[in-house]
């Protein structure tokens, strides 16, 4: 009776051992504020599920570190890898080296350059960024009346979303309604909050004039702010845009600082990465391109997102 149940036993626990998946993660950026969140996201969900674990890497902005730490998941012997990737114009490398070991690998948050050409057993799940600058644009448009100055703040341009967001802002500016409104400044402040009050404190400096701040995500947006508060500009005098939806943003505009922002669904990309991982894992088939949507955040429907944070 003893062997039965010490044979039982065993058996359960092998079965839980061959059902158990291991994911590699290698993150574009710890030190980022939506990228903490799609990373906890991930984490968070991963340990709701019985025998998945993750094993997450900071590529710390390097993509030479980041196609390291998938040939090194690779070695491990891992069951899938997601990657948000530092540099989406070097995806097409990442891509070879997870397709020619076999390992199945999901792309998340940052759109990679050979999106529309990914191996077997590789998906790309995000959000839209047709969308994201488009309802950025679209509703500073409307509060600026269709007219008036606009700067732009892009993101970092080797970055996909950056140059998509950006075009957006243009394809907006283009219409009718919004045509009134003309970009006077166009520069990159990285992503980064600190670059962002750097850059509009120098326009600020060199006497340019304008009435919105159009920018790729709510770090510069930020930093565009803490920019005018120190020269004294009031807020009510410029409007202020981002996306991502952060708790900073939304903290911004509950003060009266920031106007617009775009929910962009961190944690809802990091589950849907890991799950597409896990079903590619099992031979299971997934859509090359899983999008899930952005929504627009303004004063009047902030408490809301300020909820889902």
């Amino acid at each position: 009776m003893k062997k039965f149940v010490l044979g039982a036993a065993m058996a359960v626990m092998m079965s839980t051992a061959a059902h158990a998946e291991t994911i590699g993660v290698s993150m574009a950026l710890f030190d980022d504020n939506f990228l903490t969140v799609l990373r906890n996201g991930m984490s968070d969900y991963a340990k709701t599920l019985n025998g998945v674990e993750l094993q997450i890497e900071d590529a710390q902005n390097d993509v030479a570190k980041q196609q390291s730490q998938i040939q090194n998941f690779i070695a491990a012997g891992v069951d899938a890898i997601i990657v948000n990737p530092v540099d989406t114009d070097a995806t097409a490398a990442m891509s070879k080296i997870a397709a020619d070991a076999g390992i199945p690998l999901v792309y998340v948050n940052r759109e990679p350059v050979n999106v529309d050409t990914l191996p077997e057993k590789q998906a790309f799940v995000a959000s839209n960024e047709l969308e994201s600058g488009t309802l950025e644009t679209q509703e500073i448009c409307k509060l600026l009346g269709g007219k008036g100055k606009a700067v732009v703040m892009m993101g970092e341009l080797s970055n996909q979303a950056a140059r998509m967001r950006t075009k957006d802002v243009h394809d907006v500016l283009a219409t009718e309604q919004c045509k009134g409104i003309e970009i006077v400044e166009e520069q990159t402040a990285n992503w980064s909050r600190t670059q962002g009050a750097d850059l509009v404190t120098n326009w600020l400096s060199a006497g340019l004039e304008f009435d919105a701040v159009i920018s790729n995500n709510d770090e510069m947006a930020i930093g565009a702010i803490q920019a005018l508060k120190a020269a004294g500009r009031s807020m009510d005098s410029v409007v202020i845009g981002g996306v991502d939806a952060t708790q900073d943003a939304l903290a911004a505009m509950a003060a009266g600082d920031l106007d617009v922002t775009v929910f962009q669904n961190a944690a809802g990309q990091g589950q849907g990465s890991v799950d597409a991982a896990l079903k590619l894992a099992k031979g299971e088939p997934v859509e090359k391109k899983v999008y899930i949507p952005f929504e627009l955040v303004t004063k009047e429907n902030l408490d809301k997102y300020q909820a889902k944070n």
